[in-house]
């Protein structure tokens, strides 16, 4: 039995492929999906993953909750993790580009038990993020609704009943709010879900668009925003601790386990790797190039939001907005920030609605999911069954759950399998040093345990609740496994 739970998949490194040419690599049966991005579609999908909800959404709360203007040094201690993350899933991905990401990656180093933790762990980065995010983009298309409806002479608000969670959620409670559910969640939801379907070229060509709109959008914030910045704003740096994580240095460091949240899309670049047409070459450049652009457009932005405006007073679910409204004079930047934020979040909500039901699709074929998800669309090519259920239980999350506790599982569930990716990286290295590498973490043994010792630090730092929610989540998995994958191991069965 302990056997049988932590065998290793046999691996071996893809050859070179060319574009539409399926490659099954080491993991068998995975010849459905098609190879039609490029290393600009890699770069753009990481990017419309990663810029979203850190600036738009996370920013403000961490701030006026736990780091205040220190918020930049979260930022920069979150993204010195990723930095040593995304290093190793270069190297796993140019290596072994298939369509489970660090799921995949666990399976080939540690085992098959392990691997359904990470797997399951990716359940709550994924599909968890894209509610997440959905609750925060219902928040700024609703403010955006009510801006154009007083520009044209009205009052029109939407329908409170309609626009949020019936519970809200801070300090670690949780309070009711009158609403019955958040209705343009949903929608969102419905409508980013419907184009995964249709295919992987359609969404990447649309993630294309709509990252050009939001990285226009924070390069006007940052141009015009920092004229209006205040330099009194950021005193005291960082504000004295008023007890546990509020403020001083645990508000710094609970803070980056916060918006950590905001970097975990340069991982779902992996999970497009068999449908890369140069994965070799271009998965490293997708996830490496995307997460250096946007650490210094998070910490940019940062310094402006707290500068324009003081740190108690962004904790909201669309601090931007809420920074601009101090400054007449910039009206119209706040429109063009709304529109930039619906924009921002709706391709985050994309590219996590595409990633999770590949890595459904990587389990199902492994027999460690129905077969139901590892189906492939026969015209379009995607998992198309995965992504239909993805999609319903990711519209009900955003329906019925506030932001506050989706995000922080999310950062839970993104952080250890980050840190169990850091920790394949050197196993690897050691059992198979003969795998032709295409890419290498630079000074690998420092890296790795870099990498997994951040990631876990930054766990540490979340509260005990998030730790029960997590242990639930964790049993409610392992069940799953027990009662279906364990027995339907396709690795188990073969001889």
């Amino acid at each position: 039995m302990l056997e049988g739970l932590f065998r290793v998949k046999p691996v071996e490194a893809s050859p070179h492929v060319d574009a539409g040419e399926p490659v099954e690599g080491s993991l068998t049966g995975e010849a459905d999906l098609k190879r039609v991005l490029t290393a600009r579609h890699l770069l753009l999908l990481g990017v419309g993953a990663i810029i979203g909800a850190g600036i738009f959404v996370m920013t403000g709360q961490a701030a006026a909750n736990h780091a205040g203007p220190a918020i930049m040094l979260s930022f920069v201690l979150a993204g010195v993790a990723c930095a040593f993350a995304g290093l190793c899933y270069a190297e796993f991905a140019a290596m072994i580009p298939v369509s489970g990401s660090a799921y995949s990656y666990t399976y080939a180093t540690l085992g098959e038990a392990v691997a359904w933790f990470v797997g399951w762990s990716l359940v709550l980065e994924y599909l968890f993020a894209a509610s997440a995010v959905a609750v925060g983009w219902s928040a700024y298309t609703i403010s955006l609704m009510e801006h154009i409806a007083h520009y044209m002479g009205s009052d029109w608000k939407f329908p409170a009943l309609l626009a949020s969670a019936p519970v809200t959620y801070a300090n670690g409670n949780i309070t009711a709010t009158g609403a019955l559910f958040n209705l343009p969640a949903v929608l969102i939801v419905s409508a980013v879900g419907v184009l995964c379907y249709i295919g992987i070229r359609q969404s990447a060509t649309a993630n294309a668009v709509i990252v050009t709109i939001k990285v226009g959008v924070i390069l006007a914030l940052i141009g015009f925003g920092s004229q209006y910045v205040n330099p009194d704003n950021w005193t005291p740096f960082i504000p004295p601790n008023e007890g546990g994580d509020r403020f001083g240095w645990p508000g710094v460091f609970r803070a980056a386990s916060i918006v950590f949240f905001a970097y975990i899309g340069f991982d779902a670049v992996s999970t497009t790797a068999q449908e890369a047409k140069n994965p070799q070459r271009d998965m490293p450049i997708g996830i490496l190039g995307s997460l250096a652009v946007c650490t210094v457009l998070y910490i940019i932005v940062a310094a402006v939001l707290t500068g324009m405006m003081p740190y108690n007073l962004l904790g909201t679910a669309k601090p931007v907005a809420t920074a601009l409204e101090n400054y007449p004079a910039l009206a119209w930047l706040k429109l063009a920030v709304e529109i930039g934020a619906v924009a921002g979040l709706t391709s985050v909500i994309l590219v996590m609605l595409m990633g999770q039901p590949r890595v459904f699709f990587a389990m199902a074929r492994d027999g460690l999911m129905p077969k139901f998800f590892g189906a492939a669309h026969p015209k379009y090519h995607t998992p198309h069954k995965a992504t239909v259920v993805v999609a319903i239980v990711a519209a009900m999350l955003a329906a019925f759950f506030p932001l506050g506790i989706l995000g922080d599982l999310v950062s839970m569930g993104t952080l250890l399998a980050f840190a169990t990716v850091c920790t394949g990286v050197l196993i690897l290295r050691r059992t198979r040093p003969d795998l032709p590498r295409p890419f290498r973490v630079p000074f690998a043994p420092v890296t790795c345990v870099l990498g997994t010792l951040s990631c876990l630090a930054l766990v540490g730092f979340m509260g005990w609740y998030n730790w029960a929610l997590l242990g639930a989540w964790t049993f409610v998995g392992f069940l799953i496994y027990f009662g279906y994958g364990y027995r339907h191991s396709k690795l188990r069965q073969a001889p």
